[in-house]
């Protein structure tokens, strides 16, 4: 799996992400303005629990069956590899069971554990979710190990629409009995959207069958490994990767455990004011990171089977120019989101909940320390995938170790200190990011060999970055006073936007071959010939 490989199939996967981010934004703002801060405390009290019993399912899982089904298929081993994926989904349904049962079942301890104890509803609604989710996920990591990204992309979105409107409607439907089983009204619409998402792909896989059957017949492989050995094999990769690729749920979870409690223990807050800031931070601030996290999971994700790939062929050029492309392709991505997010945070938010002003203004402030480290999520994130994908699952583990003790310890201490609330849990946050970034780079870079050219992959982004950012400032301001926040807002960032993508272009950041291997690339390419970019 070459450049171009990876590139298309991190842009189908990043496409995807980005498409299911806006439409969870167009889900979680419209939320928020609904339900407000006290809302968001009960949905997110419910949501970073699901999706920790969720990361082995959603990143792990797929993330090793694809890696298994694409050394296999390299090998022209395509009974063996669907094989893998028989296996995978009876070991995910069982798995998805057993996660559903603990999450419905111990619904009541988990709230009275994190002192939310009127987040019953929002737990109890959300674990259905946990039967189907593991299931989708098999079909997405056969698929991804077939160098198949589509399928993927089709039953992100399906789930994701269906899911935005069956949780809005509800919650509308609800609010009128309570805030809390509004929540969980929003909450069950994460239930009802998996079964569409499944229903996608199956589809997808049936109408792909005869093309999968013809390629197994074809193999003329002996000797296919046995049941135990490919399931033994699936849990020693995926359980590191769960770890490595799921930075930020764990990290959320971090705020899950220790929020809530510290605020009204230590900072003197009492239950309704601790409710409101953990809102703020983990209902408003937090989900707006969401966009730039799905990119770089995405381009991780991507990263896994190509690295794989380059090394189970011996390809030492492709394994060097994929490692480097991943690193300046994070900076990429990284670098716009975080400057862009810190240096206009609160009109940001004020342009997000407009109906929650008070909500938006308390929760800015997380959203700037939250934005300081996205770009160490990136780097983080995407390290993480090329281990993977070198089969060094346990340095990614030590990485996220290591990260996770960080961000517990200074969110313990710092969101205890009155002054600093949840901006100290915002903090410890980024400190965790910049971590795991630091241990996994050097993890790579020990492992590999590899010399990475710093001045195309960091210094060239963070000037286009610089220069983004003061045109985003010089724009906001005086267009503010004219035309007010919200239009203000639009027309610094798609300004600044441009002004990124042009300064990237103009000092050679992302070269002309690589935007042809983009999808509808050549197309892109010949628009930016016209008006004379390239």
């Amino acid at each position: 799996m070459g450049k171009k490989s990876f590139l298309r199939g991190a842009a189908v996967l990043g496409i995807a992400g980005l498409l299911t981010q806006v439409l969870g934004a167009v889900f979680r703002i419209p939320l928020g303005n609904i339900i407000g801060t006290d809302g968001m405390a009960y949905y997110q009290t419910a949501y970073p629990v699901y999706i920790f019993l969720l990361v082995f399912s959603t990143n792990g899982a797929p993330a090793a069956i694809s890696k298994m089904t694409s050394e296999r298929i390299a090998l022209g081993r395509y009974a063996e590899a669907h094989k893998v994926f028989k296996l995978s989904f009876v070991f995910m349904s069982i798995f998805g069971l057993i996660c559903f049962a603990t999450l419905f079942f111990g619904a009541e301890a988990i709230v009275n554990a994190m002192g939310n104890a009127e987040a019953y509803y929002s737990v109890v609604a959300i674990a259905p979710a946990l039967l189907l989710v593991p299931i989708m996920s098999v079909f997405r990591g056969y698929f991804q190990g077939m160098q198949q990204m589509e399928p993927t992309a089709v039953s992100q979105i399906t789930e994701q629409s269906i899911r935005v409107f069956a949780g809005l409607s509800l919650a509308v439907i609800l609010m009128p009995m309570g805030i809390e089983f509004a929540a969980a009204g929003a909450s069950f619409g994460g239930s009802i959207g998996p079964i569409f998402g499944v229903a996608a792909i199956i589809i997808i896989y049936l109408l792909r069958k005869k093309k999968i059957v013809a390629n197994i017949e074809s193999d003329k492989s002996t000797g296919i490994e046995s049941a135990g050995s490919i399931l033994k094999t699936l849990a020693i990769i995926a359980i590191p990767i769960t770890i490595g690729v799921s930075i930020q749920p764990i990290m959320n979870l971090g705020d899950a455990i220790f929020v809530m409690n510290r605020l009204q223990d230590a900072a003197g807050f009492g239950y309704e004011g601790a409710k409101n800031l953990y809102g703020a931070l983990t209902g408003f601030a937090a989900p707006v990171i969401n966009i730039p996290m799905a990119l770089a999971l995405s381009m991780a994700l991507s990263l896994v089977p190509a690295i794989a790939s380059a090394k189970s062929g011996g390809d030492t050029e492709a394994l060097k120019t994929n490692v480097n492309l991943g690193l300046r392709t994070s900076m990429i991505i990284g670098v716009p989101c975080s400057f862009g997010l810190m240096i206009i945070a609160e009109p940001i938010m004020l342009l997000l909940f407009p109906l929650q002003t008070d909500g938006a203004v308390t929760s800015s402030s997380c959203l700037f320390y939250l934005a300081a480290g996205t770009i160490f999520l990136c780097i983080a994130q995407t390290m993480a995938g090329i281990l993977q994908g070198l089969d060094k699952l346990s340095a990614a583990v030590w990485g996220i170790v290591a990260g996770f003790v960080v961000k517990c310890v200074l969110t313990y201490f710092l969101t205890g200190i009155p002054g600093l609330n949840v901006k100290g849990a915002a903090i410890a946050t980024s400190a965790g990011y910049l971590t795991i970034a630091m241990i996994n780079f050097l993890a790579v870079k020990q492992y590999t060999g590899i010399k990475f050219n710093f001045n195309l992959s960091v210094v060239k982004p963070i000037a286009c970055g610089i220069a983004m950012s003061v045109i985003v400032l010089a724009v906001y301001k005086p267009v503010a006073i004219i035309a007010g926040n919200s239009l203000a807002v639009l027309i610094s960032v798609a300004i600044g936007a441009c002004v990124y993508g042009i300064c990237l272009i103009k000092i050679k950041a992302i070269t002309s071959s690589e935007i042809k291997t983009l999808p509808k690339g050549e197309k892109l390419l010949g628009l930016l010939k016209k008006v004379k970019l390239v």
